[in-house]
């Protein structure tokens, strides 16, 4: 099982984007397709497809933010290609589209990007990152985010399901699926073509650069027999916190702690030993929303959601962390959680803002940053996972790897 954790950032010629947010007051960071908040950052090249990107500031003070985009290769490199061969219009944009929070416990200035516009387009398929920074100077950065843009010259078709092999029965999934080239015709199909699977819209949970197993003519056969295997995982736990009026489910308590609400989840239990059970999510994702308001962006307020999974003795040999696209699948301070010897449990309070979410819980071990969800979740075949599997077409003369195909699969849903 090839399973690959991106850790770093950019920060010499080797390494890499990563979706990363540089300042503790940014907030809710969300990139999806215009009008679908749910789906993953992927268009089509030269359609009228458009992706929305939003995030709030935890201030009373509007900032003179600007963006931008670079294209990356499929590692998530900079392709090293000028900014005009990929961009048309101006490079860099103020962000421009901006509305204060309104009757609120916590201030903040909601922003918000739709692109490609009027004002800038985008020219070559591929791997791409959104940087926000101040002042008009790039190294100020706010936030990243990558994306993707497909041309759409291939196909992929496949299934994510029990795996063959004993080893990975019970908690894996195999992903077999084949890539049909049509016109296309690479001088070697085995180097200039570059393949990853991706769990969720997690890029630390993804298998790269994955060879095809057979070439007849011109579909390239992926069925492999670990290679491509993936840990199932379990359902990701959840709670709703649209209204501070009523608990909704999984919540205990709520109390208003002035300045600012907060919210009691009831206690939760490891499931590494039980039994699985079925429950819809949202594959680790958030939504916001409030009930008590009209506009969802700006009237939603942030509340204390504190976090309990009692633990007999706390863990010598690492930590462990709520985890999610709450904290942008991050691992830090913010979202490690601290034991709390008097009530036998670990504890944390994190601030979040009104809507719905999902989560789980990862320990990483001392010496790695691997953060395993098994550990305390489980892992079972029967999960509900999505796969996004990425093929791109690389070769000397294309300077770049072009993403020519992009299929999401799931291990429930045929």
């Amino acid at each position: 099982m090839f399973l690959l954790v991106f850790t770093g950032e950019l920060s010499g010629q080797e390494a890499f984007y990563t979706d990363k947010i540089y300042r503790p007051n940014i907030k809710s960071v969300q990139l999806h397709r215009t009008g679908w908040d749910l789906s993953y950052p992927i268009i089509e090249l030269n359609s009228q497809d458009r992706l929305s990107l939003s995030f709030d500031e935890l201030t009373d003070q509007v900032g003179n933010y600007s963006w931008t985009l670079e294209h990356c290769d499929a590692d998530w490199r900079p392709s090293g290609l000028a900014t005009e061969e990929y961009m048309s219009g101006f490079t860099q944009q103020p962000v421009q589209d901006y509305a204060l929070s309104f009757n609120t416990y916590v201030n903040y200035v909601h922003f918000r990007i739709d692109f490609p516009n009027q004002e800038v387009g985008i020219l070559l398929s591929g791997n791409y990152v959104i940087k926000v920074f101040e002042d008009f100077d790039e190294s100020k950065l706010v936030l990243v985010r990558r994306f993707s843009v497909s041309e759409s010259l291939a196909s992929i078709t496949g299934t994510a399901s029990r795996p063959v092999l004993n080893d990975y029965r019970d908690d894996g999934h195999q992903i077999n699926f084949k890539l049909n080239l049509g016109s296309l015709v690479p001088d070697d199909p085995y180097s200039d073509i570059k393949v990853t699977i991706q769990q969720n819209n997690r890029w630390n949970m993804s298998i790269r650069n994955l060879k095809p197993l057979f070439v007849r003519g011109n579909e390239l056969d992926y069925d492999h027999q670990s290679e491509n295997i993936f840990k199932a995982g379990n359902e990701y736990r959840y709670f709703d916190i649209k209204s501070m009026r009523y608990m909704a489910e999984m919540v205990r308590e709520i109390d208003y702690q002035p300045p600012h609400y907060h919210v009691f989840l009831y206690p939760d239990v490891p499931r590494d030993n039980g039994r699985y059970f079925y429950r819809e999510d949202l594959n680790g994702r958030f939504y916001i929303d409030v009930q008590e308001g009209v506009n969802r962006d700006t009237e939603a307020d942030y509340v204390h959601v504190h976090f309990t999974l009692p633990f007999e003795a706390p863990l010598t040999n690492g930590d462990l962390y709520v985890s999610g696209a709450l904290n942008n699948w991050e691992y830090n301070d913010i979202n490690r959680m601290v034991y709390n010897f008097e009530k036998k449990a670990y504890e944390l309070d994190l601030l979040l803002k009104q809507g719905y979410y999902n989560y789980e819980y990862a320990f990483i071990r001392e010496g790695s940053k691997f953060p395993d969800a098994t550990f305390i979740e489980g892992s079972y075949y029967e999960a509900e996972e999505d796969y996004v599997i990425y093929a791109y077409l690389s070769t000397n003369t294309s300077r770049y790897d072009r993403l020519i195909a992009y299929q999401i699969l799931n291990s429930v849903r045929k």
